[in-house]
């Protein structure tokens, strides 16, 4: 078939379908990109949902590309569509009303789920998860009529949200399993700082502690602890981490892992299907993070449209706010404290560089996030 008519088929617009479909236009001017997402918005942005739960920005500042950026692209974006069954062998896919997209090559790049542990009463009314933009709407809604929360999981984005339900006027409890906040971030020193910097802010914790279930009748009214103690709360919000959307891969019988698996052009077990992003797992890792994501989807776009490039395991990084308080981390934190580490400590800061044989593997910033860049940059040189 022509490269002039090759039909391409994207589930899911997050930042690796998104990105991908870019890459794919800038090889393939004349292709047609067909791109579905169960969302009902265009492409927007995770990581700021708490703000927009908190009042701070409105939904058009949430979306990252707007209808015009897919004219102008001329990518067929369909909203609302949730994709329920794959026929490879005649190269569709079928939504659940029975409309039919056909492809040459797919791209399957569905994200993933918000994990909700099997805890007693977690499918009570009022329990939520802060994953889209719909639950962020949900939970404005319950918000209004609560006064209580407790926040199971003192993840990156369970800590936002806590934070935005307390500027709301909320009484939030944050239940972490962990002896610290952030643990895949954040080693004790410096979840120690963390947590100081967050109680001036109002909230409240309960570090080391387990949740034995979810008390309440039809509704919520409480969480109990391990310890026999029981918390106050008219919601739950779960922050106990993601887990790949895996049900069309499985469907499909695509070899999977933790999340699909793929080669470093992001294709899957099947000819021209392309996974790439949270959902895809490439040399036993899958770390569910936007820059992954993000280079993920344009190698996957440049092999999907026939330009050979190549995906190599990029350091684990993040870099955000959480409630206002700069925040960064990557590579080897050295939570064990057992390397070589140099530290920089005030009430307000706490910067820490890891080294493996004088070179840098890792650092966290927490208070001051400047040379961060520059920082993974050497990280990456050092570990790849």
């Amino acid at each position: 078939m022509s490269s002039l008519m090759k039909k391409y088929l994207i589930i899911g617009n997050g930042v690796a379908g998104t990105t991908a479909a870019e890459k794919i236009r800038r090889n393939d001017p004349d292709g047609m990109i067909t791109m579905v997402t169960k969302e009902r918005i265009p492409f927007y942005s995770r990581i700021r949902l708490p703000d927009f739960m908190a009042g701070l920005v409105d939904k058009t500042d949430l979306i990252i590309k707007n209808n015009q950026w897919y004219t102008d692209y001329k990518i067929d974006l369909e909203t609302g569509i949730t994709i329920t069954r794959i026929d490879h062998s005649k190269n569709q896919a079928m939504d659940r009303n029975g409309n039919v997209f056909t492809y040459d090559s797919l791209l399957i790049a569905t994200g993933s789920n918000s994990f909700i542990p099997s805890i007693k009463g977690s499918d009570k009314d009022n329990v939520f998860t802060l994953r889209s933009f719909e639950d962020a709407e949900d939970i404005i809604k319950t918000a209004a009529i609560t006064d209580s929360v407790v926040a199971i999981g003192g993840g990156l984005l369970g800590l936002e949200a806590a934070h935005a339900l307390i500027k709301r006027g909320i009484t939030v409890v944050v239940v972490e399993f962990f002896d610290r906040l952030l643990p895949r971030q954040m080693d004790f020193k410096g979840g120690v700082l963390l947590k100081e910097m967050l109680e001036k802010q109002g909230l409240r914790f309960r570090l080391g502690a387990k949740t034995t279930q979810i008390t309440g009748d039809a509704i919520v009214t409480g969480v109990e602890l391990e310890s026999g103690e029981v918390l106050k709360a008219d919601m739950v919000l779960f922050s106990a981490g993601v887990r790949p959307d895996l049900d069309l891969p499985e469907k499909l019988g695509l070899e999977t892992d933790r999340g699909v698996i793929v080669n470093s052009h992001m294709e899957t077990s099947l000819e021209n299907i392309y996974a790439a992003g949270d959902v895809a797992q490439f040399k036993q890792t899958n770390f569910c993070i936007w820059p992954e994501a993000q280079e993920q989807g344009r190698v996957a776009g440049a092999n999907m449209a026939g330009t050979l490039e190549n995906f190599t395991t990029i350091v684990p990084s993040n870099r955000l706010k959480v409630a206002g308080i700069d925040l960064a981390s990557a590579g080897d934190i050295d939570s064990e404290n057992i390397l070589e580490t140099e530290i920089e400590e005030t009430d307000q800061i706490y910067r820490k560089i890891v080294k493996k044989n004088g070179e840098i593997v890792g650092c966290i910033m927490l208070g001051s996030t400047a040379g961060f860049s520059d920082v993974v940059k050497q990280i990456g040189k050092n570990t790849n």
